[in-house]
């Protein structure tokens, strides 16, 4: 009895192993599992129907309460009500007197295990060995309760044979099938939660961007996790089970290895930063390496995860390079949609001299200057909204009330809708800028002594006066002003008092003229007024310039302070006319300036206006100028000499004189054309060649001992004596002639040494050195300075003609002679005067201590035949009286 009790409880074993199959297979589909665990459950308590313990016919006793009981307790209504009906139907299909009370113990077996299921779920009951030994006893209790509903016979027999061992078997039983079952369910239940956690991290790390690897300690792969393979070296496949040295730059895998190793014996978390070469191209990961806690295969092993991290270091790096940029020299300012200030960098502060508190929340509007019109801000904000920027340059303030002018660009942000969100404004103080161009501007246009316009803008405004006077119908006027002597007061006084002179010349040609007029500097001591809209009558016009002109005048010769003393000067005023566009620019500024020589040439401080007969002058005289040049060319000058006379009547040598053997004027005189060619700049070339014969002569003379002491004095021009080549000239001819030096005298005028005195010194000292002597032509007749004629390095002076002509009648004209005599002697010079044409002359000079003459009375200018005529007549009459000293001794 024990034994078949013992292969009941064995049948009840079996099913915790049928019930772990069949939910491992049909775990996935709960409905069919539970459905299938009734039917198991039924079927064990069928098999154990089929094997009972026969105790008498009609009742059997198996363990099918204890299973239905689990079935109950395990598997809940539904499992256990698929295993009562399986158990009650074959009980019945058995039939027997015990049959009722058999259906009875399936049906409350069942219950019981749904009323302890019930229990457990609410707290009031575990499910430890001791509670499930306890339900197992009250299961048989119940049943052997419902054993006593057999007939009298059976139920006695039953409880003296079996009703002990029944409850000492099925009751462990019990407990012992609950335990397996509920372990069972357990580890059923771990494992479903394992699997579910392991989907879990599965799906989780799939779903991440982050790369998950398990690489053992050398660093092969033995996991790789990645929802995008493309960030991988390689694929999946083709890593598992590789070493990084099979994959990766030996460089990049010894780095990773070296971080593997001291990750594992530092046993702490390590980080990394790392660019690599994937499928997807160069990408920057942020690693982190950890201690796997389980080892693959029994090895070390870390888990390694890795971030891509490629866009957020491109952004890091573009911010820092925008942030560089905010900060570069240009200011910056960052504003919303509505031009609220939200942000400024320093460069804004240094221009503007707000500090970004002070602006932020601030609309850009407080930096306007006002100088713009709402057409200008119109037009600005159109070009922005419609292109997305903007350029140019405006006037802002600053936050100390200056205004200024800055170079601004500005651009717009917008979202992915297209809505601007912000504007982004680079701006630039271009005031230096500006200065500058206003400068170049000025220097360009204006002068920079006077402040006038200069000779360019003069040109341009003359162009578009010519214009709208022949639009307009009515004339112009253009007049050309020359101070007067400037040049003499420039050098005597100083060039400072003569920037000073200029300066208020200009301003009084400015109150003259008025504002609407233009008073420009031409040049020099030249300015010129253009006075346009004037009258279309001519004569009415003509009288109005002739006014302004007038008035041009007395404000020039009124007294200029100069350095706390007053100085006198004049001008010379030439007008044209215009009330046409047939006449270009350059074409009346040359009518102006002929006009201004005329009033020059008629005696300074006065006005003339442009008659086209000076036209036929100029004309006449650009021919006369072409006819010298040619006549040099052609030889046609040619020296003649007018000889110089000691108080005795003896020649003391002769002045080189050039005169012009014009082929179709016969002999023209110097008057005619001396001044016309130093205008032309003919005189360096006209001198030299005066030169170049006279000191011919002079070593022809040297051979000859009647004629050795003779001298030659030759006039030298201003354009001669300033040419760089000047001294080396004299000194060539002296060397190709082989005349001696000390025969030979160079003329020199007053006027001609103060165009530059200190360059004219050191040219005559340089001659003076080699044996030249120097006289002054027409003393007296200039601005005469005592201490000029202390530095120059002198031998004569020579008395004008003018100071001679009206001797000995002119009281004046004796003092001035008498003062030059005086004055040579004083400076131990010698004294010689010309135009001397009356004995009375030669006698009143000769009183006075001027012993050397020159003029009409001895001799005309004549050709050298003449003068070696003379000399012979010399030659004669000194042998003739030597002769008759001899006779009479």
């Amino acid at each position: 009895m024990i034994l078949e009790l013992v292969k009941t409880a064995v049948l009840l074993l079996s099913l915790c192993l049928l019930q772990g199959i069949n939910t491992r297979l049909l775990g996935h589909h709960p409905h069919a599992a539970r459905i299938s665990a009734g039917v198991i459950y039924g079927g064990i308590c069928v098999i154990g129907m089929m094997t009972p313990i026969n105790f008498s016919p009609g009742v059997i006793v198996d363990g099918r309460s204890a299973v239905l009981a689990m079935a109950g307790f395990f598997g809940g209504p539904l499992v256990g009500s698929v295993a009562m009906l399986i158990a009650a139907a074959y009980r019945t299909l058995l039939g027997g007197t015990g049959a009722l009370t058999g259906v009875s113990i399936i049906c409350s077996s069942m219950l019981l295990g749904l009323a302890y299921r019930a229990a457990a779920s609410k707290g009031w009951v575990s499910r430890g060995p001791s509670q499930f030994l306890i339900f197992g006893v009250i299961v048989h209790l119940v049943a052997l309760l419902l054993f006593a509903g057999l007939p009298a016979e059976q139920r006695s027999a039953f409880f003296e044979a079996l009703a002990l061992p029944y409850l000492l078997v099925l009751a462990p039983a019990t407990a012992l099938l609950g335990m397996l079952l509920q372990d069972l369910d357990n580890r059923i239940q771990t494992e479903r939660a394992l699997a579910g956690s392991e989907a879990r991290l599965r799906a989780i790390a799939h779903a991440m961007p982050d790369l998950v690897l398990v690489l053992d300690e050398d660093g092969r792969y033995v996991e790789v996790i990645s929802q995008n393979e493309r960030l991988l070296v390689a694929d999946i496949n083709g890593l598992i089970g590789k070493r990084m040295h099979d994959v990766l730059p030996a460089q990049d895998a010894d780095r990773f290895l070296e971080l593997i190793r001291r990750t594992l014996d530092e046993d702490s978390p390590k980080s990394i930063e790392y660019n690599l070469q994937t499928l997807a191209g160069p990408r920057t990961f942020e690693g982190r390496c950890q201690v796997l806690e389980t080892r693959p295969e029994d090895r070390p092993a870390v888990l390694f995860l890795a971030r891509d991290i490629s866009e957020r270091v491109a952004a890091e790096q573009e911010r820092r390079i925008a942030a560089i940029a905010f900060e570069s020299q240009q200011g910056m300012i960052i504003t919303d949609a509505d031009t609220v200030m939200l942000r400024v960098n320093n460069a804004f502060t240094d221009i503007t001299g707000y500090r970004e508190a002070e602006v932020i929340g601030k609309k850009t509007r407080m930096l306007g200057s006002g100088r713009h019109s709402l057409a200008f801000y119109q037009a600005m904000w159109d070009e922005l909204l419609g292109t997305g920027t903007w350029q140019g340059e405006v006037w802002n303030r600053r936050k100390n009330g200056e205004t200024y002018p800055q170079a601004l660009s500005i651009n717009a942000v917008r979202d992915e809708r297209g809505q601007v969100t912000h504007y982004v404004a680079a701006l630039t103080d271009i005031s230096l800028r500006k200065s500058t161009e206003e400068e170049i501007r000025t220097l360009a246009f204006f002068d920079h002594l006077t402040q006038l316009p200069n000779r360019r803008l003069l040109m341009d405004r003359l162009g578009q006066a010519l214009a709208l006077s022949a639009r307009s119908s009515r004339y112009g006027a253009l007049m050309f002003i020359d101070l007067d002597d400037f040049r003499n007061i420039n050098d005597l006084l100083g060039h400072h008092n003569g920037d000073v002179l200029l300066q208020q010349a200009a301003k009084r040609l400015c109150g003259v003229a008025g504002e609407s007029n233009t008073v420009a500097r031409f040049g020099g001591d030249e300015f010129v007024v253009l006075v346009d809209e004037l009258d279309g009558d001519e004569d009415a016009a003509r009288q109005v310039a002739e006014n302004i002109g007038m008035r041009a005048l007395a404000a020039l010769k009124a007294p200029y302070t100069l350095e706390g003393h007053t100085q006198q000067s004049s001008a010379s005023v030439g007008i044209a006319l215009f009330r046409d566009h047939e006449r270009s620019v350059e074409e009346l500024m040359k009518q102006a300036d002929l006009s201004m020589n005329e009033a020059k040439h008629r005696g300074k401080n006065r006005l003339c206006f442009y008659d086209p007969v000076m036209q036929e002058t100029v004309t006449a005289r650009l021919r006369l100028e072409e006819e010298i040049r040619l006549g040099t060319e052609a030889g046609e000058f040619l020296v003649l000499y007018q000889p110089q006379y000691d108080q005795r009547g003896t020649m003391l040598g002769v002045e080189a004189l050039v005169r012009w053997q014009h082929p179709k004027r016969g002999f023209v005189s110097p008057d005619q054309f001396i001044h016309v060619a130093e205008r032309a700049g003919l005189m360096p070339a006209l001198g030299l060649h005066v030169l170049n014969i006279a000191c011919d002569q002079l070593a022809k003379w040297a051979r000859r001992p009647s004629t050795q002491t003779l001298s030659i004095a030759v006039n030298i021009s201003a354009q001669q004596l300033y040419s760089d080549a000047f001294v080396e000239q004299v000194l060539d001819a002296l060397t190709r002639s082989g005349a001696p030096a000390d025969r030979l005298t160079l003329e020199l005028t007053e006027s001609l040494l103060l165009d530059d005195m200190e360059e004219a010194i050191e040219r005559m000292s340089r001659l003076r050195a080699r044996g030249i002597r120097f006289s002054i032509d027409d003393f007296g007749t200039g601005y005469s300075s005592l201490s000029y004629l202390q530095r120059l390095p002198l031998d004569q002076l020579k008395i004008d003609r003018s100071f001679v002509k009206n001797l000995p009648d002119s009281t004046s004209g004796l003092a001035i002679v008498k003062a030059v005599i005086a004055l040579a002697h004083a400076l131990d010079l010698k004294v010689i005067a010309e135009g001397v044409e009356l004995e009375a002359q030669r006698g009143v000079l000769n009183d006075n201590g001027c012993h050397h003459f020159q003029g009409f009375l001895f001799a005309r200018p004549m050709q050298i035949e003449a003068v070696e005529a003379l000399l012979q007549v010399r030659d004669a009459e000194a042998a003739g009286s030597n002769t008759a000293a001899i006779i009479g001794a």
